[in-house]
């Protein structure tokens, strides 16, 4: 992979994470372009998948194509084969020929049956709270030369400093909503124990443990209970508590 390629993955890969709305929208264009990248260094048609797995969350799997994706599955369904091999080991995992190579029978089998004749499985360096592999499919086994090999480690350098990112600023803006929804749950409770201490002429604390009560006889959210009174007082939902971003 030339210096000037290396530039332009590198580019794609950090636009994709201003230019995209979630994950998944990230890992997609990812194995796009991963896809593309080693299919000018084999000169065939190869096809990408890559498996995220994060800390109490589903893996998510996405691809640069549908076949890419389901030849992926075939792995994650059986739980053996490269992928899970270089995620284990931290190492690139090469299926040659999956017509001669000695290990997986089924998941061989399965991808044979598919058309596909070759894989790789590169892995990611994403920190102590995911982990992530890069599968590359091929319509022909010796594509996967020792050059395009080197080449698909120098793209998951980038690729995986790009996934990084794109989790992190992921984190940071799930953080920022759910600060944003605690604290407009707030707002109501508030604006309700307001309305019952003028009510009931008592103290804040003696408000809020009638909202309480009122929340546990009714099997309602707190939230929820403070919300309908504010707008049964007032006519009006009540307002979003505002922000600066």
């Amino acid at each position: 992979m030339s210096t000037a390629d290396q530039s332009d993955d590198f580019e794609q890969l950090h636009a994709l994470i201003a230019n995209t709305a979630d994950i998944r929208g990230f890992l997609d264009g990812m194995t796009g372009f991963a896809a593309a990248m080693m299919t000018r260094s084999t000169g065939h048609r190869i096809e990408c998948a890559v498996t995220l797995n994060r800390r109490k969350r589903r893996a998510s799997i996405a691809g640069s194509s549908n076949e890419a994706v389901m030849l992926d599955e075939i792995e994650q369904h059986l739980g053996q084969g490269p992928c899970e091999d270089a995620l284990r080991t931290g190492a690139p995992v090469l299926v040659a020929d999956v017509a001669t190579d000695p290990r997986w029978p089924q998941y061989r089998e399965s991808l044979e049956a598919a058309g596909c004749r070759s894989v790789l499985g590169i892995p990611l360096t994403l920190g102590p709270d995911a982990s992530a592999v890069l599968n590359f499919f091929a319509p022909a086994s010796g594509l996967f030369t020792e050059d395009a090999i080197a080449d698909a480690e120098v793209f998951a350098v980038v690729a995986g400093q790009a996934l990084h990112l794109a989790l992190r600023i992921a984190a940071a803006d799930q953080l920022a909503e759910n600060l944003r929804a605690a604290m407009e749950s707030r707002t109501a409770i508030d604006l309700a124990c307001g309305i019952i201490m003028a009510q009931n002429r008592c103290s804040h604390d003696q408000a809020f443990e009638i909202l309480r009560r009122g929340s546990s006889t009714r099997n309602q959210k707190l939230h929820a209970l403070a919300e309908e009174i504010v707008a049964g007082v007032s006519g009006a939902p009540v307002a979003a508590a505002h922000f600066e971003d």
